[in-house]
């Protein structure tokens, strides 16, 4: 028997700022956003990984599960985690800080849209270096082909309000005002930034680093 990813509620937040949705733009009230745990560079287990779920600019929960580090299961156990959540009905969008968790376990943008029928954005503060990426997956990683083949078929990563995104199951324009919607205390959309504080302080104590 599998075990369901456990899942717990954090607490909640006031709002500095509301997030306004329409009929046209759904995916800009309720969202959740992962980000992955630090982790020693000698670590060779499963990482934490946290999701903040908000309504707005409200944090109304959180989720938390691990993924294997330069591991396949990233996909999988994001999919269980929402799938056995009480949240997964109000949720019109997931934000991932970055393809890849726990190191180069890659996330398959299309299956999780598919599995969830939710938009999947991924947003990071730089260009990544694909050549560099590239390299270090055919040459380091163990299944760093199917890892590679799984980036290119997210699709090119786009400038967009100061950082850099790509998406499945949005067009840019709707890409770009959920990223505008969601830009509420700095360039990360508020559920990554907030995803980021809590994953900082589950494994070191307190969150170290702006967010």
């Amino acid at each position: 028997m599998v075990k369901r990813s456990l899942h717990f509620i954090g607490p909640v937040m006031p709002a500095s700022r509301e997030v306004h949705a329409s009929a046209a733009h759904p995916w800009v009230l309720h969202a959740v956003g992962f980000d992955d745990a630090p982790f020693d560079r000698r670590h060779r287990g499963d990482v934490p990984v946290v999701g903040a779920v908000h309504a707005g600019a409200r944090l109304d929960g959180v989720l938390v599960t691990r993924v294997r580090r330069d591991g396949a299961n990233a996909t999988e156990r994001l999919i269980r985690l929402l799938a056995g959540s009480r949240f997964l009905p109000q949720l019109k969008l997931i934000w991932l800080q970055g393809i890849a968790l726990a190191g180069f376990n890659v996330v398959d943008l299309h299956r999780l849209h598919r599995a969830t029928g939710l938009p999947v954005v991924v947003a990071v503060r730089h260009q990544p270096d694909h050549a560099a990426i590239r390299r270090a997956l055919l040459e380091h990683v163990p299944g760093g082909a199917r890892k590679w083949r799984l980036i290119e078929a997210a699709g090119p990563m786009q400038p967009v309000a100061g950082i850099w995104v790509q998406s499945v199951g949005l067009d840019a324009a709707q890409t770009e005002t959920a990223v505008a919607a969601w830009q509420i205390h700095g360039k990360l959309p508020e559920p990554l930034r907030t995803a980021h504080l809590i994953a900082a302080g589950l494994t070191g104590g307190s969150s170290r680093q702006r967010a």
